[in-house]
């Protein structure tokens, strides 16, 4: 998720309990060998503590994805996954995401091309069910013939964005395409899972290997803690972590990213008590972690 799960994020989460994998914000193969190098390769910093590590990465040269996995090999990523599922109007509009359904031999020479650069590293794609319309039965063969070791599929178009309810049955049929195919591609269902029970019931369900949680941590950090399974966090404790985030992002990224990226996180974190939206409001004025802190430690002694 842009500007959300940057590598401070995923150490909070991993504190708190990990998933199975993590995964990166996703990079453009262009603008990692661009002038802006720098800025855009933030989206690749990692520690030892959020392994294993899936590198996300888009675009529209397969040149440039070949170059990009060669790349990635040599940061010691886990595993590559091509976004081919972002509907974000922008990214679209460059013929890049989500727009690669509607463009299926270019999506597969990218997936060719990123397996030339990545050496034995495990190759998935993420995708959408179509993009104006659902296109489960044409379009996710092309992808698993592929020979992709992950599927991820989120059960909407790219026209829904997330207006709909996720069609998980659409879901389950690309399961049953999959074994029809006879492939051993992994099949990772995603959309509208907000708890681990939830998970299971949708695996158990519609058959999938795997299940993908995206804005499903942002109502509970411990999501992935089973121990924590049917707790909710209490007032304390979402402050003290809120603490804990602004003072690594500020450690991690000092002057290098703009602190008002933390702003993102603070209805995460103060909700669900009384004076919640009264204290949100007075850290939408917080310009500094040190000004977070002002505001977030007496509530803590």
């Amino acid at each position: 998720m842009e500007d959300i799960t940057d590598t401070v994020f995923r150490r909070i989460v991993a504190s708190c309990g990990k998933p199975d994998v993590f995964v990166t914000e996703f990079t453009n193969c262009d603008g990692i060998w661009s002038d802006g190098r720098e800025v855009v390769a933030q989206r690749l910093q990692y520690c030892e503590e959020e392994r294993p590590i899936i590198a996300q990465i888009w675009g529209i040269h397969p040149e440039a994805f070949t170059k990009t996995a060669e790349l990635l090999v040599e940061l010691g990523f886990d595993g590559i996954d091509i976004n081919f599922g972002c509907p974000e109007k922008s990214v679209v509009k460059s013929g890049a995401c989500a727009a690669m359904i509607e463009e299926p031999e270019i999506a597969i020479a990218i997936i060719k091309a990123t397996k030339r650069g990545a050496d034995n590293l495990p190759i998935s794609v993420k995708t959408r069910l179509g993009f104006r319309r659902i296109q489960t039965e044409e379009w996710i063969p092309r992808l698993l013939d592929t020979g992709l070791d992950a599927l991820t599929i989120h059960g909407r178009t790219a026209r829904e964005m997330s207006d709909v309810s996720a069609h998980w049955d659409e879901i389950g049929k690309a399961v049953a395409i999959r074994n029809k195919l006879g492939v051993d591609t992994v099949i990772i269902g995603n959309g509208d899972v907000k708890m681990l029970v939830e998970g299971r019931e949708k695996a158990n369900t519609f058959c999938v290997d795997g299940v993908m949680i995206g804005r499903g941590i942002f109502d509970n950090p411990w999501l992935f803690n089973t121990d924590r399974e049917g707790t909710v966090p209490q007032k304390k404790e979402l402050l003290q972590l809120l603490v804990t985030h602004v003072r690594l992002f500020e450690k991690t990224w000092g002057k290098t990213k703009n602190f008002a990226i933390m702003k993102k996180f603070f209805k995460m974190y103060v909700r669900g008590f009384s004076g919640a939206s009264e204290l949100r409001e007075k850290l939408m004025t917080a310009q500094t972690h040190q000004d977070v802190e002002t505001i977030i430690l007496p509530l803590l002694a």
